[in-house]
């Protein structure tokens, strides 16, 4: 899939029922936050947009006190994250009236160092049916930042308009940084080999989260994903080589989660935080 041509996901949401390509939601009460202007990345008429073309926030800012970890105890494993990125950087927020993306997007909110800790089942396993995406955290990346869903504020395509840093990344008013698609900063750890598949995250309800490439060294399709966005296929779990349900990133929408395929466990937080 050309990244100059991405098929723009607004309107595929659903809140009755999972559907393959869209987000299935638990909530269709949006806040109607988000970019304030469309980029001209949008091409509006083919239903597309260019991810090359689209602006970036400015900076690079390092966090060398980053702290995450993921372990296994018994059957659980446990995700604990203070959500700022390690051996990543993250943009210039509160997003500068002079940054060249201010123009789309007037995030006002700071980045800020947060305490999660979830427990998923080390070997999780389908739930009785599908699960929807409540707003917030959906799963924590091999860098210990945070992935949300597909969705903006006000349940369009984030990964389409809002603006984020070099990293895909940006924060929310809690000042929680996040990800709502696969972050080029991840890819030093994700081969590009065909034929490869590598753990960059898990999923709230204890999946991983994958970037698998075919023969051609291409990632999937909505079209070769579940209505979670996500397949059983050969995978390296906890250094075993298994054939296992997980999820695939992709560039297409949804990106990450369409729907949870366990049962996702509850990603409450403590408050952030720093100043």
């Amino acid at each position: 899939m050309s990244a100059t041509a991405i098929p723009l996901g607004d309107g595929r949401v659903t809140t009755t029922s999972p559907q393959q390509g869209y987000v299935y939601s638990c909530t269709s009460q949006f806040r109607g936050g988000g970019a304030r202007h469309s980029g001209p990345w949008i091409d509006t008429a083919a239903g597309t947009y260019s991810s090359v073309a689209k602006v970036q926030v400015a900076g690079a800012n390092p966090w060398p006190s980053a702290s995450h970890s993921f372990t296994v105890s018994g059957a659980n494993r446990i995700l604990a994250t203070d959500d700022l990125p390690t051996g990543a950087t993250t943009g210039n927020f509160p997003i500068s009236p002079g940054d060249p993306a201010y123009q789309y997007d007037t995030n006002p909110n700071s980045v800020r160092a947060q305490s999660f800790t979830w427990t998923v089942p080390a070997e999780p396993s389908a739930a009785t049916t599908p699960q929807c995406l409540g707003l917030g955290p959906i799963g924590v990346s091999e860098d210990g930042v945070l992935f949300f869903d597909a969705l903006d504020d006000a349940g369009r395509d984030a990964g389409a308009h809002e603006v984020q840093d070099s990293c895909a990344g940006h924060p929310q008013r809690q000042g929680t940084y996040h990800y709502h698609t696969y972050s080029p900063c991840l890819a030093t750890a994700a081969s590009a080999q065909p034929g490869s598949s590598t753990l960059v995250g898990y999923a709230a309800d204890g999946y991983g989260m994958y970037v698998e490439r075919d023969s051609h060294g291409d990632l999937p399709t909505d079209a070769d994903l579940d209505a979670c966005h996500g397949r059983t296929s050969s995978v390296t779990w906890d250094g075993k080589q298994v054939v296992m349900y997980h999820y695939d990133i992709t560039t297409e929408y949804p990106y990450t989660l369409g729907c949870y395929h366990g049962t996702p466990v509850n990603t409450h937080q403590a408050a952030p935080s720093g100043p």
